[in-house]
This record gives structure tokens, C-alpha cells and sequence, in this order.
């Protein structure tokens, strides 16, 4: 390529490839989506708003819009995958929107299909998918946030009356942030201890009404509406509490427990664990989409910083006119970076969904299948929605003012996704599990092996990780000297990317199940209480390098799916979309540059060509961001922001055209320092 070549993108061929498998489902959503109808109006009171999103909610069932991954036979399409992809894509309507859409029909109707049987569906599901039914999904205590196994909520069984009584004990107890329970709910699916025959058989769900038809509460149910939030007030939600309200047997949603008219419990999960890690893995569906909705939202932050950056002009330039932000290499910093972790997680997000729509589908619905379903939902839902508001904010910055005139949509997603990061899960929490399984399967290499054998294998491993990391790093140190594009050859390369961020998960699980070993070692022999104390202690004190290791394999899956998606790729397109792929891995390298001199792994001389190599990515990426942003396929009416529709390039060509015909018509006025400089010049010529 010579040096003038600007390289030539199939906007096409990245379009569908971010697309991805469901792009039918994706395009219909984003018709939708683009209908005035469904647009927010700031300014809104949050009376005008919930109003408005309600009946928002009644047109998506006159579009068609939300019955995909409903049973064919109940008016749905059995899509599950097609559902969640057209889920996403609602964000870019009114987040508050697609949030009340996920309350009603991903949340309590799926409750009611994934957790009920054959009876429920029937009863429930019809009304539930026309909305004659809106429902809560009440879960979350004010006492119990990610701690579901843990709620005090109680469903006690009265075999006498066949009867469950549903019941607070005390104000922890109440169900909180509840969509749906401030106004709009007639019923609720409740996570609750199920309680026969004096025995806890723990968190189940069960079906309770909450108002009449006409919306006044029960005898029993009581609700506070939780008022105005920081974002998504479009949504009414609310506290609800329940005072010794009786349901019929038949409400508990018994798929996979289930009690005899005589108080007899069964289930087909023996285990009380397992049976509640099934149960709640049911719904995983929430994690999915918010991951996907927070990356639309990163697009179209994006798209609008890029397209106005690339049109606004600040401070004059060589050539006389002001400098575009964009051709600022701070500017590009700030953005270009974001753009291929964007990428990179749209790619990640559609493995994320091929996975759960094989698990749903029945295609792979395994034990295994469905943990690593809930593994990978867990690792990248955290980091897309921490991204997204990193994003939204940077955008806005790189807006300037512009940025935060409402009409421009980035502070409103901004404070409409911040909830994000805490719906389904806590993003620490969530991470904290991913950290486990990396120490089970950690684990696992070791199953057969007797204490000597695994301390002997931790130490080779370890002291081969020094030793052969340690004189690496003496060799580029000088090796490295003065050359720095020699040394970036090491790096760029793909393999030694994935190598990287490949060791960097590796190594840090590894040091924590070596610390949680060695925790317990001196704690004499057959003193569980002990034991168990020094175990929890060391996990504490290991928790914080435990969930920084999740986030580097999330960061890993997200490399690798990019990687694998550039299989689809040739010519100038395959060429940028490599940068863009390494500007990603390098930007991580970058980002744990600490760890990795630490480490041994890197040099100090190799950090540095690292920055300076993905200096010169951006360079090459700022030639097709345009590109980039318009393969995203967001038109005027998904955007809605002032700025991104070219209105600042028509106001810089006005401004320049008014100076050019006043220059040409000898009535620009001379600039001061111009005087001063034709004077001095003057007088020297003498």
C-alpha cells in the first residue's frame, strides 16, 4: 500500500458481519424502533413518561414486536436467539422503553415459561404476551440484592387449605426496584423460600396476584413507588410487600420442584444447589440482551462523536483554516480506541448469543452447555455495560457542549444505561463468579493428584514462569535498545497478542489458587471451623486480583471472537479491520501495562513501542473511521442527535464561504498583528 492509499472498506460486508446471524431480526427491530411513536420526549415529567411507555408497550404487540421467543402454538415463533437480537436493538428507541418491554415479556412472561409448566403457560402466557396481563418479576429484597439464594420472602404451604401463604417478615424483606409495581402490575412472579412440612427447600417462584383489573392493590399486597431515579423513568417502579397473602397450590411454578396436595415437596435435582442455580440460570436471557444494549449504545455514541469530530473545527491549522477535532491526536486518542472495543464486543456478543440460542433451542441444552452459557454471560455482560458508560461519557466530552444539549441523546443514555451495570447482578459479582469457575476448571488439571504432586507442579510452574519470563525480559531490555520498531514486531503479531492476554488470565488464577492453598496449610489437622475461617480470609484477601483475572478472560473471549470474525474478510477491508483488531489487543496491553513489566513479561522498551505502535494504528484508523461508524448502520431517525446529521459541515462551509467572498471582494479586514508585521517589514526595507 503506498503511503496516499486510503484503503478502500466493504461498509457492506462489516455492516452484515456486525449484523450478525440474526440480521432479519435486527433490521425489523430497528424499523421499529425508528417509528416516532416509540421515541422519547425529554422534558417528559415521569407521569407523562411512564404513561407513554405504556402504551409504547401496546403498539410493540400490534407491531408483532416482542412475541419471537414465545411457543408457536401460544402465538410466538420459538426464535430465541431472533428475540434477544431484536430485544438489543430497542435501546435506540427509548431505553426506558426497551426495559419495561424486558420487565413484562423477558422477565416475568419468561419466568412464567421457563419456570412453569404446561398449565401456566396456557393460563398465563396469552394474557401475559397481549399485555392484558402486565406482571413484576419480584425478586430482588432491599435486604438481598445479588444474594437471590438468601431472601427472606416466604412461601409456607398449608396442606389443610392447599394453599402456599406468600409473606414479608420484616422491611429487608420487601421486594425493591421492582418495573411494573409502582402502577402498572396486576400480578408478580415472587422468589420466596418454599417452606412444607417444616423443611426450607429453598428459593422457588410462585405466581401472585397483586391488583384487580381496575389497578387497586389486594388484601395483603402492599407497594411503594420507588419515584424518581437517575435514569428510565419511563418505568414505574415500586416496592412491593405481601402480609400472609394465600395463593392456590397450583401457583408455584413447579417445573423443577413441585408439592403434593398433602405437603409432600419432589424434584427431579436433588441437590438444593443445583436445583437453584438451574432455576435462576433459566433466566441468564437478562444478561444477554443487556450486554447487547450496551453495546447499540456505545455505537451510537460513537457514531455521533465520530461524524461531529470529524465536521467540527477548533483553532487554525498550516493551512489557514481551523483543524477538524478528529485530525487531533488526542481527539483520535480519546475515540478510535473506543471504536475497536466496540467492534470487539459485538463479536463477542454474537458468540454470546449463538450460545444461548443453542441452549434454548434445544440444540445444545446441556449441564455443561447452559454453566458455560451462564460463564460467558456473566464475563462480558460486566464489561460491555461498564464500556458503554465509559463511552457515553467520553463521547459527550469530545462533543463539548453540543454533547450535553439533551436533543443530542448522549447525556440521556448516559443516565438511562448507568442502571446497567447493576441489572441482573451486580458487575463485581458477576465477575466473581466468572473467577470461580476459572479456579474450578484451574482445579480440575489437578483432580487425580495427591497434595505433593499439586505443590510440585505449582512450583514448576511457577519458577518456569520466572525464570523463562525473567531472562526474556533481560534479553529485550537489550535487544529493544534505540529499536523500537524492531521490538513492536514481538507484540503486534497475532499470535503473541493472544499469547499474552492469554498468560496474563492463566498466571493470576493460578497465583490465587496458590494463595487459597496455602491459606489453610498451617491450620491444624481436622479443625473444620478453623479451616473454614482461614479459607474465608484468604478468598477476601485474594477476591480483588480473583475478579481482575474474570475481567482478563473476558477482555481474552473478546480478542478471540474479533479474531475469528476476520475469517470473513479480504483486501482493504480484511486490512483495516486487522488494525482495528490490534488496536484492540494492543490497547489491553497497553491498559495492563503494570502487570505486565511486573510480570517479567514485557519490557519497558517494549511497553513503549506498544503505545508507539498503536499511535500509528490510530493514525491509519482515523482515515476510515467515517467508515467504520457508518458500517453500524444507524440512520438519522435511530441517532435523533442534531449533530450527527451533518448540520456542523453545512455551518463551517457557510462560515468559510462568507470569508472567501468577503476576501474576494477586498473586504476582509486586516488582522492587527498582519499590521504590524507588513509595518516592521516596512521599515526594515528602509
Amino acid at each position: 500500500m503506498t503511503p496516499h492509499h486510503r484503503p478502500q472498506l466493504d461498509i457492506e460486508a462489516v455492516s452484515d458481519a456486525l449484523l450478525g446471524e440474526w440480521k432479519a431480526d435486527r433490521l425489523e427491530s430497528r424499523r421499529v424502533a425508528s417509528d416516532p411513536r416509540f421515541h422519547n420526549i425529554p422534558g417528559q415529567s415521569m407521569e407523562e413518561q411512564r404513561e407513554r411507555v405504556l402504551g409504547q408497550l401496546r403498539l410493540l404487540v400490534e407491531e408483532g414486536a416482542i412475541q419471537r421467543a414465545y411457543p408457536k402454538d401460544l402465538g410466538g415463533k420459538d426464535n430465541h436467539g431472533g428475540n434477544l437480537a431484536a430485544f438489543e436493538e430497542l435501546v435506540l428507541a427509548d431505553p426506558s422503553l426497551q426495559i419495561k418491554s424486558g420487565v413484562q415479556w423477558g422477565l416475568f412472561g419468561a419466568a412464567i415459561l421457563h419456570l412453569g409448566t404446561r398449565k401456566h403457560h396456557e393460563k398465563w402466557l396469552p394474557d401475559v404476551i397481549s399485555l392484558e396481563l402486565p406482571g413484576a418479576f419480584a425478586m430482588t429484597e432491599i435486604g438481598h440484592g445479588s444474594d437471590v439464594a438468601s431472601v427472606a420472602t416466604t412461601a409456607t404451604y398449608d396442606p389443610e387449605t392447599e394453599e402456599f401463604e406468600i409473606h414479608t417478615p420484616f422491611r429487608g424483606a420487601w421486594k425493591e426496584f421492582l418495573g411494573n409495581a409502582a402502577l402498572h402490575g396486576r400480578a408478580a412472579v415472587v422468589f420466596a423460600q418454599l417452606i412444607t412440612q417444616g423443611v426450607n427447600h429453598g428459593v422457588h417462584a410462585f405466581f401472585v396476584p397483586i391488583r384487580t383489573p381496575e389497578g387497586e392493590l389486594l388484601p395483603g399486597v402492599g407497594s411503594e413507588d420507588d419515584g424518581v431515579k437517575g435514569g428510565l423513568n419511563g418505568i414505574d417502579n415500586g416496592r412491593l410487600h405481601f402480609t400472609h397473602v394465600r395463593i392456590p397450590r397450583e401457583n408455584l411454578l413447579n417445573r423443577y420442584g413441585d408439592v403434593a396436595a398433602d405437603g409432600t415437596y419432589s424434584s427431579q435435582i436433588d441437590s438444593p444447589g443445583r436445583r437453584f442455580f438451574t432455576m435462576i440460570g433459566t433466566l441468564v436471557q437478562g444478561r444477554v440482551s443487556l450486554d447487547g444494549a450496551a453495546v447499540n449504545a456505545m455505537k451510537a455514541a460513537l457514531a455521533i462523536a465520530i461524524r461531529y469530530g470529524s465536521e467540527r473545527r477548533q483553532f487554525p491549522g498550516p493551512d489557514g483554516r481551523d483543524t477538524v477535532l478528529l485530525d487531533y491526536g488526542q481527539h483520535q486518542r480519546r475515540l478510535l480506541p473506543l471504536l475497536a472495543q466496540t467492534y470487539a464486543m459485538q463479536f463477542a456478543g454474537h458468540r454470546l448469543l449463538t450460545a444461548f440460542d443453542e441452549v434454548f433451542s434445544g440444540k445444545n441444552d446441556s449441564d455443561e452447555a447452559r454453566e458455560d452459557l451462564e460463564t460467558l454471560a456473566a464475563a462480558l455482560k460486566p464489561l460491555s455495560t461498564w464500556a458503554a458508560l465509559d463511552t457515553l461519557q467520553e463521547a459527550r466530552e469530545a462533543c463539548g457542549g453540543a454533547g450535553f444539549m439533551a436533543k443530542n441523546r448522549l447525556t440521556g443514555l448516559r443516565h438511562d444505561l448507568d442502571i446497567y451495570v447493576t441489572f441482573e447482578g451486580d458487575n463485581n459479582v458477576l465477575l466473581q463468579l466468572v473467577g470461580k469457575r476459572l479456579l474450578a476448571d484451574y482445579a480440575a488439571q489437578f483432580k487425580d493428584a495427591d497434595k505433593a504432586a499439586l505443590a510440585k507442579a505449582a512450583v514448576g510452574q511457577v519458577g518456569e514462569g520466572l525464570t523463562r519470563f525473567g531472562l526474556r525480559q533481560i534479553g529485550q531490555s537489550i535487544a529493544d535498545l534505540g529499536r523500537i520498531a524492531r521490538s513492536v514486531e514481538h507484540v503486534r503479531s497475532a499470535d503473541a497478542q493472544h499469547a499474552l492476554l492469554t498468560d496474563r488470565v492463566q498466571t493470576m488464577v493460578s497465583e490465587v489458587a496458590l494463595a487459597l492453598r496455602d491459606a489453610t496449610k498451617n491450620v491444624p489437622k481436622g479443625d473444620k471451623r478453623a479451616k473454614a475461617i482461614a479459607q474465608a480470609e484468604a478468598f477476601n484477601a485474594q477476591q480483588h486480583k480473583l475478579i481482575e483475572a474474570a475481567r482478563a478472560h473476558g477482555e481474552l473471549l473478546q480478542w478471540e471472537a474479533f479474531t475469528e470474525e476476520l475469517s470473513r474478510f479480504e483486501g482493504d477491508t480484511l486490512k483495516v479491520m486487522t488494525w482495528l483488531r490490534d488496536l484492540f489487543g494492543l490497547t489491553l496491553l497497553e491498559r495492563h501495562a503494570t502487570w505486565y513489566l511486573v510480570s517479567g513479561r514485557l519490557s519497558g522498551s517494549r511497553v513503549e513501542a506498544v503505545s508507539s505502535y498503536i499511535d500509528r494504528l490510530i493514525g491509519r484508523v482515523r482515515e476510515v473511521a467515517l467508515d467504520l461508524v457508518e458500517a453500524f448502520g444507524l440512520t438519522p431517525e435511530l441517532l435523533r442527535a442534531e449533530i450527527a446529521t451533518g448540520i456542523e459541515a453545512e455551518r463551517q462551509e457557510e462560515a468559510q464561504a462568507y470569508v472567501d467572498e468577503r476576501i474576494a471582494a477586498g473586504e476582509w479586514p486586516i488582522h492587527e498583528k498582519e499590521l504590524r508585521a507588513r509595518a516592521k517589514a516596512k521599515a526594515e526595507r528602509g
